[in-house]
């Protein structure tokens, strides 16, 4: 991979390694293309970069996958970069719900969760029907979902009104309950169904009507897959080495400053690496990274108007997170885990308070990657991760000073103030589960949201970017074009939601408007795919990508490494 660029000139250039932009480099190499990525860290990845201590590794936020199915959005888009493709699992336990008094698990039969119910609140068996009977109806509309992810941008007025008609079914099972949000929504919401406050209760945490219908429905789907053997991280590598394949360049531990202009044109990205300027032209710049820097800061100040920039600023994000990364010294499912997330909710408090970031009354996630997957751990070891929500200016941005550039610097009270919030969190777990975990711990890692924040500089230390929702839409925050010529976002910020089928999405859209202006032919095959018009074997069929010979070989995890030499 390349410390410096290799060419002075390129068709696309990339800002952001992470699971879009490296979507985006992949597909737009094999459809030959010269690419270079710009990274400011020393590794590819964003969020899905995990991480290596001893003979551990970690995923950095991975709950869980969806849309990676055979049939998925995710999968879809990866068949037309190659075969050997990382394969994911089903996951068959999905969701514990554990309150103070109730403790149910959603799995991929959903009956099950539906039963539990029903037993426990007899008088509402009427409503929990009706409950599992509206979420399995939306199962419907996810097996459209393939089939519209097309960005308006880039559409034909004959391709819009085609897939607008499926999106108007797509909607149709899910449109009466978008509404529903906040306390007084979410309540009125469940009400349509059963109207128990205890009820009620084992949604407690979840901010709207669709987060309690969604979930059930991709249950009903199977539609939650593990991350691959290896981490999240192994994706990535796999990305990579499609791009490297292609002789096309991944530029590490680089700053993209500014955006070359010409005529309110992009030609391409000034960068810094090492306190070195240096430039690089393309035909096409997508910015994989946040969307408020690539405005605020890469360009002049006159082309981006104050109404979106406002609007930007007052976008609805998803929060930031605690994630507590621990390495066990006994397999994780000693501790009573099973491969299910278990989410920590508390009583008496409000909805907004599960998000609120307060470490004693914030809701808590808890993965057991190792048990998912034992390639993540030594032989007779495990790992736990926790997530709770978090806000960047939790006590004064985490006791933290800001430098003359504004960035976050860490002192002895940021350390401090970490440590102190993941204990609270640590002994809320404790006294739930009635389980001794720190005597079991042999290390901790601890990321807040200024960690996410150095890593990926997301406004607030957001992992999701913007919310879907009424206000976002009506601000139009979410847009693949932007107000420079040639100059695409990708990533969380072209759309609304987050995970990784957002990500992909977002860089199978961007890549399809590079392709629209540069290669018109190969577009063109690629709308008819996205369209489930033709499938991936006449995409190949047709000649518009080039040859690829599925070489990737994946590496082992450290654990695994340390066993082969054990037996050495």
């Amino acid at each position: 991979m390349s410390e410096i660029v290799a060419k002075s000139e390129y068709d696309v250039v990339i800002i952001g390694a992470g699971i879009s932009g490296m979507t985006a480099a992949a597909l737009l190499s094999r459809s030959g293309l010269s690419v270079c990525v710009l990274e400011k860290e020393p590794h590819a990845g964003g969020y899905l970069a995990g991480f290596r201590r001893k003979d551990f590794r970690f995923d950095s936020a991975i709950h869980w996958l969806n849309q990676c199915g055979e049939n998925g959005l995710v999968t879809k888009v990866f068949k037309l970069i190659g075969d050997d493709r990382p394969r994911l699992e089903t996951l068959s336990k999905i969701q514990k719900f554990k309150g103070k008094n109730h403790d149910y698990i959603l799995s991929n039969n959903p009956d099950r969760f539906k039963e539990q119910l029903i037993a426990d609140f007899p008088h509402e068996k009427s409503g929990i029907n009706k409950l599992f009977r509206v979420a399995k109806r939306i199962t419907s509309s996810f097996e459209l979902y393939t089939r519209i992810f097309r960005a308006s941008e880039t559409m034909s007025l004959p391709d819009k009104i085609a897939i607008g008609f499926l999106k108007f079914r797509f909607v149709i099972p899910i449109i009466r309950y978008i509404w529903y949000h906040g306390e007084e929504g979410f309540t009125k919401g469940l009400n349509l169904f059963f109207k128990d406050p205890d009820l009620h209760k084992v949604w407690s945490s979840e901010p709207d009507l669709l987060s309690v219908l969604l979930p059930i429905a991709w249950a009903y789907c199977s539609d939650y897959q593990k991350p691959p053997q290896g981490g999240s991280q192994v994706f990535i590598e796999w990305l990579s080495h499609v791009v490297n394949f292609y002789n096309n360049d991944i530029v590490f531990n680089v700053v993209a400053k500014e955006i070359i202009l010409e005529n309110q044109t992009s030609k391409g990205v000034v960068f810094e690496k090492n306190g070195t300027t240096y430039k690089v032209k393309s035909q096409h710049v997508i910015a994989a990274c946040d969307v408020e820097m690539l405005y605020e800061k890469m360009l002049p100040k006159n082309i981006v108007s104050q109404e979106m920039k406002n609007n930007l600023k007052d976008a609805i994000l998803y929060s930031s997170a605690v994630a507590i990364s621990l390495a066990l010294d006994c397999p994780t499912e000693d501790l009573g885990f099973g491969e299910e997330l278990v989410l920590i909710v508390e009583d008496g408090v409000t909805r907004a308070d599960h998000d609120s970031g307060d470490p004693y009354k914030t809701a808590i996630s808890i993965i057991p990657p190792s048990l998912r997957d034992k390639t993540l751990a030594p032989e007779g070891k495990g790992t736990l991760t926790i997530y709770s929500s978090a806000w960047i200016d939790y006590k004064n941005y985490w006791g933290t000073s800001i430098d003359e550039q504004g960035n976050y610097v860490r002192t002895d009270e940021y350390y401090k103030i970490k440590e102190e919030f993941a204990d609270i969190i640590l002994d809320r777990i404790e006294e739930r589960l009635k389980i001794d975990i720190r005597s079991h711990i042999l290390f901790s890692d601890i990321a807040s949201p200024i960690t996410h924040w150095r890593y990926s500089f997301n406004r607030g230390g957001s992992i999701m970017g913007a919310r879907p929702g009424k206000a976002n839409m009506q601000a139009k925050i979410a847009h693949h074009k932007t107000p420079v010529k040639n100059l695409l976002l990708g990533g969380h910020w072209s759309d609304l939601g987050g995970g990784v089928p957002i990500a992909v999405k977002a860089a199978a859209n961007a890549a399809m408007l590079v392709l629209k202006e540069q290669k018109p032919k190969t577009f063109k095959v690629f709308a008819q795919y996205a369209d489930g018009k033709i499938n991936c074997q006449k995409v190949q069929a047709s000649g518009v990508f080039e040859p690829y010979n599925n070489s990737w070989k994946q590496a082992k995890t450290p654990a695994q490494e340390k066993k082969s030499k054990n037996k050495i």
